[in-house]
């Protein structure tokens, strides 16, 4: 009997003390009182997808947001235990709960990690007061460093820092501090994102008014360079795109994303990707309580063909899984391996995607051909978008 197929599961927690200026993502302000009745609609659906999904061994979980660590201990808890009863869970697995400094102490982090949450992502996103003011967050610089060091005593030993770069008047010499000020604390795994101005946010508006400066995508490929070199002096590996970590912590759960495996999503507005579909479920978590209460009767072996949850849903044909694979598998370091493309696949990469097209991409600077496989250079990882595009299904040599 072979192995059981792994299957990661994320948990969209939608609430937060308050929206920050530059977030697009489907958090809410101002519902924490709904944290409740948001759990119990959680335990519902997983109800839902309980029997159809026990063939496979859970291979991670993630708590995203939003900021999951406005739960109340008894929640998260609650959500763990249900996910032992209904599914086919290792002892040992990568459990992730992102965290606000501000929103965590010792007492919770204690609990947390007695509960089986053993790796925590920080959004810092700065050390500079002022830009975290830009912002809209919460909490200073003082009180990020607080919370990091609070979870070592605690005895967290996976520690994710994000932070965010190409900000409006921010400097290099900005972006050097911000980078010294993590390089002392140490982390185990880092997460680094350019700035991104989404339509409608007050930051992409304060831009389109003039009150704030457009980004400068020179000084963005810059920062990004620096970064890359002030990490590697330090031993971390570059082993996505936006992601530098130790020695064998890098994020099993993003991982599954960028090797294109299947994973399920729960609450509001969580995407899942299993069995040649993706599907997304409503957005609004006052809709999403409303609908839970209806997914008893709906259970199947199939369940998102039929879920009152589903907001949306889309057929991923073998084409569509051939390019995506290739795309996210060149969002790592390792690149797209051959022999790995033909495992799955049962054909090889280049009878889909013919030589001239991988050796003009070589011949640009923009890909490294060996005889393992294909991956990005540094200069493609800046130009990842026009990279990726020559491998939609249309491209197609």
């Amino acid at each position: 009997m072979g192995k059981p197929r792994k299957l990661s599961l994320y948990f969209h927690i939608p609430f937060c003390l308050s929206k920050c200026y530059y977030c697009d993502f489907n958090s809410y302000a101002g519902l924490s009182w709904l944290i409740p009745q948001y759990v119990e609609a959680l335990k519902e659906e997983m109800q839902l997808y309980a029997k159809g999904i026990w063939q496979f061994e859970i291979a991670t979980i993630y708590f995203g947001g939003g900021t999951p660590s406005l739960l109340p201990m008894n929640a998260v808890s609650c959500i763990l235990k249900t996910c032992r009863e209904l599914f086919n869970m290792p002892p040992a697995l990568e459990v992730t709960l992102e965290a606000n400094p501000g929103t965590i102490d010792q007492s919770f982090l204690t609990q947390l990690k007695q509960i089986g949450v053993n790796r925590l992502s920080l959004g810092v996103q700065s050390f500079s007061d002022s830009e975290l003011k830009l912002l809209g967050r919460v909490h200073s610089a003082v009180e990020a460093k607080e919370a990091y060091l609070t979870a070592r005593e605690t005895g967290f030993e996976n520690i994710n820092i994000d932070l965010l770069y190409a900000l409006p008047r921010q400097t290099i010499n900005d972006w050097q501090n911000n980078l010294a000020e993590v390089i002392k604390l140490n982390p185990e795994h880092l997460s680094l994102y350019p700035l991104t101005l989404e339509p409608g946010t007050p930051l992409a508006n304060a831009v389109a008014s003039g009150s704030l400066p457009k980004p400068n995508a020179d000084l963005a490929a810059d920062m990004y360079l620096l970064a890359k070199h002030e990490l590697a002096k330090e031993g971390y590996n570059h082993y996505e795109i936006s992601n530098w970590a130790l020695p064998r912590k890098e994020c099993q759960h993003n991982l599954t994303y960028w090797k294109n495996e299947p994973y399920l999503g729960f609450g509001a507005g969580a995407h899942s990707y299993l069995g040649g579909y993706r599907w997304a479920n409503v957005l609004s978590p006052i809709e999403y309580i409303k609908h839970s209460s209806n997914t008893k009767t709906k259970a199947s072996q199939q369940p998102y063909f039929n879920s009152p949850l589903v907001d949306n849903i889309e057929h991923i044909d073998r084409d569509l899984e051939i390019a995506e694979s290739v795309i996210l598998g060149l969002r790592l370091e390792e690149g797209v391996n051959l022999a790995n493309f033909t495992r799955r696949f049962g054909v090889e990469l280049y009878s889909i995607y013919h030589q001239q097209q991988i050796n003009e991409l070589v011949e640009l600077g923009l890909i490294v051909k060996n005889e393992h496989g294909i991956r990005l250079t540094t200069k493609g990882k800046l130009l990842g978008n026009e990279v990726f595009s020559r491998f939609l299904p249309k491209n197609r040599g």
